[in-house]
């Protein structure tokens, strides 16, 4: 029998407060909520925990690490959306040992995240803990209605893409857990980065349909996609970007790369490739294409020389220190 998990928590959850009045929010369902706040417009809402032990370890990051990287993987969030982030709320639970030079230094990689995606700390709470460090982060941010990307819209024939290579953080957690702690993928891990001006670029795009933020890995934030919207996806192995340093299945299943994937009318994917490449830089990759559900099974076949494999199972995603076992 498979195990009752994090996942299977989070939808009794919805199911708990499907009744309850909407209060004219978007709920539990997307990377954030989403409150439509009159002339077309919208903010986002989204918040995180990340525990000592289990998303960090006080022994591998520095307090500058940690407090740069909670700001972050919450504004991965809001940029998966399609908006762009304007505030954070910030609440810590710390031992007594932890306030002082730690807390301090913590702020100030909470600051250099601040300062480079151009938000603002406008509240949050502070309390004394006996088990570690505790983090929770709020974000907030602000788009068109028209701009927001759900998980939801994915269309049947829609193309695939990544933002980037993947699996540069998984192969960096190996380096952390090694203690090298100064290779490119272990800085990856420690210190990434969210795709915040290409998630409020893809947003103004109308071709684009579905889109999250990759923190679990393709194959999980993947799932979460074709589920919401009842479509099925085909993944072309050949295709799939990997990082310098990762396996094939650190870019499959691990998580923490914070790239977008999304979906597009296969139509107009060429162009906008063509496009990203002028306004960034630097590529993006098609790695699959969503296609009509087998009745109610939304799976995600993956495509090789030897055909199409699916897992009844699914593919698996990343998992954190606590639950590794």
């Amino acid at each position: 029998m498979r195990e009752y998990g994090e996942f299977d928590f989070i939808e009794s959850v919805c199911e708990m407060f499907r009744s309850m009045p909407s209060n004219g929010f978007e709920g539990i369902g997307d990377d954030c909520a989403v409150l439509p706040i009159g002339g077309d417009e919208a903010l986002v809402f989204t918040s995180d925990m990340l525990n000592e032990g289990v998303h960090f370890l006080t022994d591998k990051s520095t307090p500058f690490q940690i407090g740069y990287k909670s700001l972050m993987v919450n504004i991965s969030d809001v940029a998966a959306m399609g908006a762009k982030p304007v505030a954070t709320m910030l609440s810590l639970a710390l031992p007594n040992e932890r306030f002082g030079e730690w807390s301090e230094e913590f702020m100030s990689g909470y600051k250099k995240a601040s300062k480079r995606y151009g938000v603002k700390l406008i509240g949050g709470d502070t309390v004394g803990s006996k088990t570690g460090v505790c983090i929770s982060v709020t974000a907030i941010g602000r788009a068109p209605m028209a701009n927001i990307k759900r998980r939801s819209a994915a269309k049947v024939g829609d193309v695939v893409m990544v933002t980037g290579r993947l699996g540069a953080s998984a192969a960096g957690l190996r380096d952390v857990l090694a203690d090298k702690l100064t290779t490119r993928n272990a800085k990856f891990h420690l210190m990434p980065e969210a795709r915040v001006k290409e998630g409020v670029w893809l947003g103004e795009r109308e071709c684009v349909h579905a889109m999250a933020d990759i923190s679990d890995g393709i194959a999980s934030d993947l799932q979460h996609i074709i589920e919401k919207s009842k479509r099925r996806a085909i993944l072309s192995e050949k295709a799939i970007p990997v990082a310098c340093g990762a396996s094939f299945d650190d870019a499959l299943c691990g998580g923490e790369d914070y790239e977008l994937i999304f979906t597009v009318d296969k139509r107009q994917a060429d162009n906008l490739i063509e496009r990203f490449q002028e306004q960034f830089g630097r590529p993006l990759y098609k790695i699959g294409r969503i296609v009509r559900p087998n009745y109610d099974c939304y799976q995600i076949g993956l495509e090789s020389d030897e055909g199409v494999i699916y897992s009844s199972a699914g593919w698996g995603g990343f998992s954190h220190f606590g639950w590794e076992g």
